[in-house]
């Protein structure tokens, strides 16, 4: 994973606060988890073509209340990597569709918003096979569940395992574990985290461990 980044648009190109064209439904209040997914799949349908166009892969998008405005964040990355640069010609190419989306008379958000655009930190978990491509020669830790590994290993519930990604492809994952090389399909493994090893922290960018948290204190009713 190459350098981490992140841009933030609160205003659109005019340098006016960004809003919907739409009614302003919910500012005043707390917006139902139902709206926000609403929002969140009309943002999706403007946002992941913008994403795909520029040769990265929509990984999450979420929609939060930030007090009386809502925080759009996009989490772009690709093979390789993405850094500060592409992070930022992506943040302008998807401001740019949001602000045509709204002009064209489309409720994308109601009221008043933020956009944040950056790339996966090490905490993202890997759940497609693309994800675990890209953390080749990285420790991880992994559920396996029920009956997996080699025969010898094989146990009757899930449990944990730390390996290092050796290489994925679209079917399997290979881990180099203190047992040796274990290939296992997708469909046997949860969610993979990345384990941060001390003796590799000079590789590892510093914002990779910033949290992706808006400055405002009350940020709720996250949808993702």
């Amino acid at each position: 994973m190459t350098q981490r980044g992140r841009a933030t648009r609160p205003t659109g190109p005019s340098g006016r606060p960004r809003r919907s064209a739409g009614p302003r439904t919910g500012d005043q209040a707390g917006a139902p988890r139902g709206d926000l997914a609403a929002r969140r799949a009309r943002l999706r349908e403007v946002i992941e073509p913008v994403v795909t166009a520029a040769g990265y892969d929509l990984e999450d998008l979420s929609v939060s209340r930030a007090g009386r405005r809502h925080v759009v964040r996009v989490i772009v990355d690709a093979d390789g990597g993405i850094n500060l640069d592409g992070v930022a010609d992506v943040s302008r190419a998807v401001s740019a569709a949001l602000d045509a989306a709204e002009e064209a008379g489309g409720d994308i958000v109601a009221g008043e918003y933020q956009l944040e655009v950056s790339s996966p930190g090490v905490d993202r978990p890997l759940t497609l096979p693309r994800h675990w491509r890209r953390n080749v020669g990285r420790l991880v830790k992994v559920t396996v569940r029920g009956a997996a590994g080699l025969p010898e290993q094989r146990t009757a519930g899930d449990r944990q395992l730390t390996g290092r990604v050796v290489e994925a492809d679209d079917e399997h994952v290979v881990l180099e574990t203190d047992a040796g090389r274990v290939a296992h399909p997708y469909a046997e493994l949860g969610p993979g985290r990345v384990q941060v090893e001390f003796s590799r922290l000079d590789e590892v960018p510093d914002d990779e461990f910033d949290d992706d948290i808006d400055d405002d204190d009350d940020v709720e009713d996250e949808e993702r």
